[in-house]
């Protein structure tokens, strides 16, 4: 039926009008041409043809004849895609031979975009740990709702013998959802400790897998199973948490310098480094406007009333220097 549109389907699964044209065809007998004008498909699947005594009519196709063709079909699709991987595997074993080396335990680097991929692979790396889970969490206090659902991932962890330890900036102690988290796994295998700075996020499970950022906006992530690189990122992780400050520890306060804060100290040191307000604040895990006031008293502090005047003050009392 040349001009009209074909429907955009298979004898496999009609639309509703061929669906109820073919039964109609096969209770009566034949159908008259016109009752079948919403289904074209039914012609051009060969589903009804024309009565060669009546132009006029349309006689449906035995069922069986149908299904006996549409197997056929399957069958030759089936037996042209064995053709097609079997070449593709002959072409690929030719490369291989090549002695590229064939990745063993998954592969090494995996880019994980968006958020539901990144979650199934911490979800799945979860799962899969068995002796320890190293994590980093900057950008200071963690909100309530996202401790309240790590808790039962750690429950599950501490019940398979999992040992836990994570590390925050100095300020997520005063964020209230972080005490509570902790009370719930008090006397589990659980430590946690906090530095004035620490890197962006880091997920270690066992040693042999390692999730970090590849996104400002964490809009996608690396997955990494190198070894040569996870032992890296174990390593930093050990450096600083050696450096870090167990929790039941207080932090420093002050510093050996009237009116100087340990806090100011240490924007005093990524000042020095040339670092603008915004990143002082993502790496202390402070706000800006907090910042700022720290830098208003450090200022005052060293009797500083520009912000070149204060880069040399700083310099001058050694505060360019990270606190340890």
């Amino acid at each position: 039926m040349s001009g009209q549109v074909a429907h955009p389907h298979g004898a496999d699964r009609l639309c509703a009008a061929g669906e109820r044209a073919y039964a109609d065809a096969l209770r009566c007998g034949r159908i008259a041409r016109a009752d079948a004008g919403d289904a074209p498909c039914l012609i051009d699947l060969g589903l009804l043809h024309p009565d060669p005594a009546d132009p006029g009519w349309l006689l449906p196709t035995s069922p069986q004849v149908v299904m006996a063709r549409l197997l056929r079909g399957i069958h030759e699709d089936i037996a042209a895609s064995q053709a097609r991987t079997g070449s593709a595997a002959a072409a690929f074993e030719r490369f291989a031979a090549l002695g590229a080396p064939v990745p063993s335990g998954g592969d090494a680097l995996r880019v994980l975009d968006g958020i539901p991929r990144i979650n199934a692979a911490i979800d799945d790396a979860i799962a899969a740990c068995t002796t320890e889970s190293l994590t980093i969490q900057p950008r200071g206090i963690r909100p309530e709702h996202i401790l309240s659902q790590a808790l039962p991932r750690a429950v599950d962890m501490l019940d398979r013998g999992v040992r836990i330890r994570t590390m925050y900036t100095h300020v997520a102690r005063y964020g209230t959802g972080l005490a509570d988290y902790l009370h719930q796994l008090e006397g589990r295998a659980v430590e946690v400790r906090t530095l004035d700075e620490v890197t962006e996020r880091l997920l270690l499970f066992d040693r042999t897998v390692a999730i970090i950022p590849a996104a400002a906006d964490d809009s996608s992530a690396l997955e990494l199973r190198h070894p040569a690189l996870v032992e890296y990122l174990a390593t930093v992780f050990e450096r600083l948490w050696r450096l870090a400050v167990p929790l039941a520890d207080a932090v420093p306060v002050t510093t050996d310098i009237a009116g100087v804060t340990h806090r100011e100290r240490v924007i005093a040191a990524l000042l020095a480094e040339g670092h603008q307000d915004a990143v002082i604040a993502q790496r202390l895990g402070i706000s800006v406007r907090t910042c700022r006031h720290h830098i208003s008293r450090l200022a005052e502090a060293l009797g500083s009333s520009s912000r070149t005047q204060l880069g040399v003050r700083i310099a001058q009392s050694g505060l360019d220097a990270h606190p340890r």
